[in-house]
């Protein structure tokens, strides 16, 4: 445990330099929305769609990677994990956060093992809870909104479907920790110290912020989970004092809206959004059998849109979903600007090519928001600025 405080004055008044921040994520969406929560606390936060090929340097404020291995297979998906969290380890990452879907679609159990071994980290803290989209964790079990994942609409993903929902099953070599804030117990930070991996059931945002304080070296430590673990890691440490503003975001006359899941949400939020005359609308189909023509179909028509000027704004559902479409247009990564709502991302289009459109960008994953999400987003993305 950390010191105690005495009542003498700091000897300077310098700011502490504050950590860098690496999020390892499995797809797009995960990576905005797992670093989102650190551009509001202050840091400057760039989504890359890809591991650098050659040696890692880190980027002032924080660095979120696609490492795209939710569609791939698991050994592929652990062999590029252990090498990425390896390279920036290497590099100096401080925060070491790798992001899971909080209903715990893709390899998470294989992917955790492949990060904490290529971190170096001996200890890995999984706490996959979402308080503020009803994802919860209860003694070691997911929820959404109540109901168990795996019996769930995300047990029928047709891509990714969850066979369990409890993560000591899922992960038999882990310790289920209890940290809720009256229950800050020496003995389970004990535990800590002595490596491994832990599973952290949460209810409420007040039991994440509870177990990232309870914490005393976060650097020494593999952070796993969804993007209400990276909020309370955000609101834990912000950068002091904040990074520079950006620019405004450029104005969006003509949004559209690009939706690759098949989630029920989804295709609730996009009959909503059908009526409005300002979006233009991609429509998922059933995703029975192969996804890919209807991925390859999206691509092109957004792209399309982009280039014949129809569209100088993108609203994106889904991601893998959005990486094709942004890859396709040129692009290297986001630069974010801000998390209008929990869980969602926005930003401008980044590449390293003068000919890559900087449009605006919001991105979200299929199962987020209510029904009248899409509508606020693409009416936001038209209004620009801040929300």
């Amino acid at each position: 445990m950390p010191a105690a405080r005495t009542s003498e004055p700091a000897p300077t008044s310098t700011p502490p330099r504050p950590l860098s921040v690496v999020v390892l994520a499995d797809d797009l969406t995960s990576a905005a929305d797992g670093a989102a929560p650190f551009r509001r606390t202050g840091h400057r936060a760039l989504v890359r769609f890809a591991a650098p090929t050659g040696p890692v340097t880190l980027d002032a404020g924080v660095t979120a990677v696609d490492l795209g291995t939710r569609i791939t297979d698991e050994t592929t998906a652990a062999a590029r994990m252990r090498e990425a969290a390896q390279a920036y380890a290497r590099a100096g990452a401080g925060l070491l956060l790798k992001t899971v879907d909080s209903t715990l679609r893709g390899h998470v159990a294989a992917e955790l093992r492949a990060a904490l071994a290529g971190s170096g980290r001996r200890t890995a803290i999984l706490a996959p809870a979402f308080p503020a989209e009803g994802r919860t964790t209860v003694d070691g079990v997911q929820y959404v909104r109540g109901v168990r994942v795996d019996e769930s609409a995300f047990a029928r993903d047709p891509a990714h479907p969850v066979r369990t929902a409890d993560l000591t099953r899922l992960l038999p070599e882990a310790t289920l920790l209890t940290l809720a804030p009256d229950d800050l117990s020496p003995d389970a930070l004990t535990q800590l110290d002595k490596g491994g991996v832990f599973v952290c059931s949460a209810a409420t945002d007040a039991d994440l912020d509870a177990l990232v304080a309870a914490v005393p070296r976060p650097e020494d430590v593999l952070w796993v989970g969804s993007p209400g673990l990276a909020d309370a890691l955000a609101r834990r440490h912000p950068r002091t004092p904040a990074a520079a503003p950006r620019p405004g975001l450029p104005p969006v006359h003509r949004p559209l809206a690009v939706v690759g899941s098949a989630h029920p949400a989804s295709r609730r939020q996009l009959a909503a959004l059908r009526p409005l005359d300002a979006a233009a609308v991609h429509t998922p189909e059933e995703r029975a059998g192969d996804p890919a023509p209807l991925l390859r179909r999206l691509v092109a028509e957004s792209r399309a849109a982009v280039h014949e000027g129809r569209a100088d704004g993108l609203v994106l559902t889904g991601g893998e979903t959005a990486a094709a479409v942004l890859v396709a247009l040129g692009g290297t990564g986001i630069e974010l600007y801000d998390e209008p709502e929990p869980g969602i991302a926005r930003g401008t289009l980044h590449g390293e090519h003068a000919r890559v459109p900087r449009i605006p960008v919001l991105v979200k994953a299929g199962g987020f928001g209510d029904d009248g999400t899409l509508v606020r987003l693409t009416r936001l993305l038209a209004a620009g600025g801040p929300r």
